[in-house]
């Protein structure tokens, strides 16, 4: 493994997602053992070059001699790109490079609503990406839709339970952030968009849980016992997750329990339609 040396990422120390890359970019020797440095960390000399509104929404890679810059996509395809040029070959060319890039943003701009952590208030300098409505939207989306199409499908092994279809499990999806959102009106928009973003996280944790069970049933016979008993596990690591973001978000404590109250109400509906 070629190794990139004289040059430092700046990745968000908040962001397990980041810490986890770039942690891996140092232990595989793709960057030295100065490869790495919190952006909450950068000297006043380095504040001269870097972009500090670009560097929160893009990783930077700082080139120490030369002092110069690339952000986004572009660091990341340098680090790898520089133990296999191939890679770097093939993810320059521009159709691949702008699907890459908008990959990048979409994961970028959500961050934190994927895996949060807690914010070090310390810190004269916060690596906190811009809100960005257009990708918060297309996440909360994209959720939505992975959510709906695993629930229809497991709801179906349920023998007992009323046949599912789409369009029930994309109206239950919906509906619980609409319900959730109704004890949060007092709150502005930002804030019920982003409890929106780790509400369907959570919910695309749950769908993620159940796909074993979902993949292995066209071809294991499985007893219901396994298919309900799996679905109440998961339910309850939801309801714990659920539990820990709110208190990383410092919102009220009563939303894990509406939450819990939609699944009631959503059942009695479903069980009596």
């Amino acid at each position: 493994m070629k190794t990139l040396e004289n040059q430092t990422l700046l990745y968000d120390e908040d962001c397990p997602l980041c810490n986890l890359y770039t942690t891996g970019f140092l232990k595989s020797g793709m960057l030295d053992q100065n490869g790495r440095k919190s952006y909450c960390q950068l000297s006043e000399e380095e504040q001269n070059f870097v972009d500090l509104k670009r560097a929160p929404n893009e990783i930077a890679l700082i080139d120490n001699k030369a002092q110069t810059v690339v952000y986004g996509i572009d660091s990341l395809i340098k680090v790898v790109g520089f133990s296999f040029p191939v890679i770097e070959k093939i993810a320059t060319r521009k159709p691949i490079h702008f699907i890459l890039k908008k990959l990048y943003s979409f994961v970028s701009y959500n961050r934190k609503v994927i895996i949060p952590g807690n914010i070090k208030e310390e810190n004269k300098l916060q690596c906190i990406p811009d809100f960005n409505y257009k990708y918060r939207f297309l996440f909360i989306g994209f959720a939505v839709t992975v959510t709906t199409f695993i629930l229809f499908g497991y709801s179906n092994l349920i023998l007992n339970f009323p046949k599912s279809t789409i369009t029930r499990e994309l109206i239950l999806a919906l509906g619980q952030i609409i319900f959730q959102s109704l004890f949060l009106l007092k709150f502005d928009s930002k804030t019920i968009l982003n409890y929106a973003g780790n509400l369907m996280t959570v919910s695309l944790l749950g769908s993620l849980i159940l796909s074993p069970v979902l993949i292995l049933s066209p071809f294991i016979q499985l007893p219901q016992m396994i298919i309900l008993g799996w679905f109440g596990v998961t339910v309850f690591i939801m309801f714990l997750e659920h539990f820990r973001r709110i208190k990383i978000l410092k919102l009220p404590f009563y939303l894990s329990y509406t939450w819990v109250l939609y699944r009631i109400i959503a059942l009695f509906l479903i069980l009596n339609f």
